[in-house]
């Protein structure tokens, strides 16, 4: 039987046979380059760019495979690209239900690109898919998830704790889960979570996909950015609504993701957990929910700002610093190297669509610690894209390779212990009038008038201008590299949009002589 394959059938194809090049897989006939050693006799591999290859021989070769590992590798492909076609046409769908709007507005949010962008054709990730002439872009059920995370050895995180609800606050799923890798923290102080728990837990992360299958079913996820959760169970499902991007702060800010207490606070009027207690993913999920609803309630099509509740701020977290958009060429050990101090580091994956950068956290004994280290290092002030101030650095490091990175505190409004708030009062002033010796506070006034009449040495005013220039660079290649990263993934889409339109057809064709090709 023939196939009469379209260019862009011919490009999925392409796309799927430089992912078997790229792993390395085998069929009946050997890998791609053996493969066309024995079937092209005119070129041989001498030619063996896939994109140069007629659509037959793709197909040909892909039909080699029939170990079911193969087989399903090949279907979470199919099903990913599947999932960005649908994606795009749930963008362009009508707002049928309050539930949809919300669902749309996840969807278009600026970050959304960046954030949900799932490596789902690695092993051991579940593709979701929605069939589409089914119900399942017409429901209207939602169940709220909520994860913890512990750390893992290799630098990844594993689930530990899954929650789901649904509309009506009745639990779901409620389970503790055994990772799957070597755990170096547990991080009991936020999980709620300790190895001794997890002594008779069974339950691994692929019983948990199985369970999870079953419920969506079609239906809307939601979660308070959701992305970590569906990246720790390694799920890649269109249909979400994540409350921390549709509530929007009064300042418009596209990528400032309000915290789940803060949104309680504002939203509900209460807080989802005390001050250094640890989470609860029954009680976060529970939060999610009753966030959505509320949108709902006022009126999806309504305008929601509102002013976050300033978060006290614990000292546990006083004691942390964050270096980001880390070079991955730069180990643990280099870290060590350039941040002063006795210190524990603990490192975050590449976020997806960044996969040459990374983040870490060094955690000192106390927030003294963490200040001075802070302090210590040279470098240009700056702020990242929330806003929040941070340090621009450059280090030498033994090797003689020059490493740039970027130092804040954590959290950023740390620093304002004993300086000013956010309506610019003196914390003390505003307790209390502060009693000043006359003579000084004279001399004081005297200063202020006559600052006008001061004059600054050129050298230093000189000085002044170039940090300042600096920064303003160093704010621009913020801004060009975010704009930079948003329009990549916009064009990825874009093009994912173009090659998918009929691939069904192309799956429905291989069906047809492959019957293990599901």
């Amino acid at each position: 039987m023939e196939y009469k394959i379209d260019t862009a059938d011919k490009k999925v194809l392409v796309d799927i046979v430089k992912l078997a090049q790229k792993r390395g897989m085998k069929g009946k006939m050997g890998d791609w380059k053996e493969f066309l050693s024995s079937h092209d006799k005119q070129f041989g591999a001498r030619m063996s760019d896939p994109s140069k290859k007629p659509h037959e021989v793709l197909a040909a070769f892909l039909k080699t495979f029939s170990k079911d590992e193969d087989l399903k590798f090949f279907n979470n492909v199919m099903k990913h690209h599947s999932n960005q076609y649908i994606l795009e046409r749930l963008k362009e769908r009508s707002h049928d239900s309050p539930e949809q709007s919300l669902v749309q507005e996840t969807l278009q949010h600026p970050l959304y690109p960046l954030d949900y962008s799932f490596p789902s054709i690695d092993e051991g990730w579940l593709v979701i898919s929605l069939k589409r002439k089914s119900k399942g872009v017409r429901s209207t059920t939602m169940l709220a998830v909520d994860c913890e995370m512990v750390l893992c050895e290799d630098g990844t995180e594993a689930l530990v704790k899954v929650c789901v609800v649904d509309h009506n606050l009745e639990v779901k799923l409620h389970k503790l889960v055994k990772p799957d890798k070597s755990v170096i923290d547990y991080r009991t102080e936020i999980t709620g979570v300790s190895s001794e728990d997890l002594k008779t837990v069974t339950c691994s992360l692929a019983d948990i996909q199985k369970s999870l299958r079953k419920l969506i079913d079609g239906n809307i996820l939601v979660g308070h950015s959701l992305y970590n959760d569906l990246r720790v169970l390694k799920i890649d499902y269109v249909r979400v609504i994540d409350t921390a991007y549709i509530f929007k702060p009064v300042d418009g800010s596209i990528h400032r993701r309000p915290s789940l207490n803060s949104l309680c606070q504002s939203v509900l009027g209460y807080e989802v957990r005390q001050k250094d207690a640890p989470h609860d993913c029954l009680d976060d999920a529970s939060a999610t929910m009753k966030l959505v609803l509320a949108r709902i309630k006022h009126g999806v099509d309504k305008p929601f700002p509102l002013t976050l509740v300033q978060e006290q701020v614990s000292e546990s977290e006083m004691t942390k610093l964050l270096l980001h958009r880390i070079p991955t060429t730069v180990n643990k050990e280099a870290l060590h190297e350039i941040i002063p101090g006795d210190f524990t580091l603990e490192v975050k994956p590449p976020r997806n669509g960044q996969g040459d950068i990374y983040s870490a956290v060094a955690i000192f004994k106390n927030h003294q610690e963490a200040g001075d280290a802070y302090e210590s290092f040279q470098g240009s002030l700056t702020k990242d894209s929330n806003g929040r101030p941070q340090k621009s650095v450059t280090f030498r490091l033994s090797t003689g390779t020059s490493v740039s990175l970027f130092v804040r505190r954590l959290p950023s409004h740390a620093h304002r212990k004993r300086d000013f708030q956010v309506d610019g009062t003196d914390d003390v002033s505003k307790n209390k009038k502060i009693k000043m010796d006359p003579e000084v506070e004279k001399d004081a006034l005297n200063a202020v008038d006559d600052s006008k009449e001061v004059k600054v040495d050129p050298e230093i005013e000189k000085e002044i201008e170039d940090a300042h220039l600096k920064e303003i660079e160093a704010l621009n290649q913020q801004l060009k590299e975010r704009e930079l990263e948003i329009e990549s993934l916009k064009e990825q889409l874009r093009k994912k949009d173009f090659e998918i339109t009929t691939l069904h057809n192309m799956v429905a064709k291989i069906k047809k002589r492959q019957p293990k090709i599901r």
